[in-house]
């Protein structure tokens, strides 16, 4: 049942309700986009991390005027004719030229590289090849850590994330009884703050998706020179 609930499969989940409320803002700057700035027609999306039935769920599938890359570090089915899918590393985009793609999207990706030094390497790559961009992350004050779906789990000390993860299956993340399994998995995420994402992203505007009223429950970098 919880499961279900944070599915991002599952179109009534809640994380689908959140996902939908930050698209509607993507859309108010992706319809606002200057009809002087040099676009391509399609207009050329890079979805770093994304998945073809994200974009289904929000009315983009088989749209004429936009083209979408699915970049993983695996290939990724599509049956849609306005998607394709390649494997690369967001890190490392060096097969593309600067400015080659109209907007590059990511959703709930760039927590997952182990080290700020690869969030750095992945925020200077999506800039370079990105006329605009729209990036949302986690919020690392958000008291739900939202992989392990556990109360204050990313303030925990490492040897406890460690155990629970080796003994529990939680939220997202099954259980497994190789440690060293259980701290790669630890190790793979890092929330970060907004502080830290406006280092990565200096020329960007944040929007931040409130819970509660006050609790900040994500944050989004985005550039649209509109």
């Amino acid at each position: 049942m919880k499961s279900s609930l944070f599915s991002p499969n599952n179109p009534k989940s809640i994380n689908q309700k959140f996902r939908e409320k930050r698209f509607k803002f993507f859309l108010s700057l992706f319809e606002k986009l200057s009809d002087g700035q040099p676009l391509n027609k399609p207009i050329q999306i890079l979805d770093v991390g994304g998945t073809e039935i994200f974009w289904e769920h929000m009315n983009f599938a088989d749209n004429p005027n936009v083209e979408i890359t699915l970049l993983n570090l695996f290939h990724v089915e599509t049956k849609r004719k306005n998607f394709k899918s390649i494997i690369g590393d967001a890190c490392d985009l060096s097969d593309y030229q600067d400015n080659h793609f109209d907007i590059v999207f990511s959703n709930s990706v760039i927590e997952h590289l182990f080290t700020f030094d690869n969030q750095k390497k992945m925020a200077q790559e999506i800039m370079r090849v990105g006329k605009n961009y729209y990036i949302q992350t986690p919020n690392y004050y958000f008291p739900i850590e939202p992989h392990w779906v556990f109360p204050f789990f990313q303030f925990l000390p490492f040897g406890l994330r460690v155990f629970l993860t080796q003994n529990f299956n939680l939220g997202h993340k099954k259980k497994t009884k190789n440690k060293k399994e259980a701290m790669n998995i630890v190790n793979e995420v890092k929330l970060l703050t907004e502080k830290k994402m406006k280092n990565l992203f200096p020329d960007g505007k944040v929007y931040r998706e409130i819970f509660l009223w006050f609790f900040v429950k994500s944050i989004t970098m985005y550039r649209f020179n509109n």
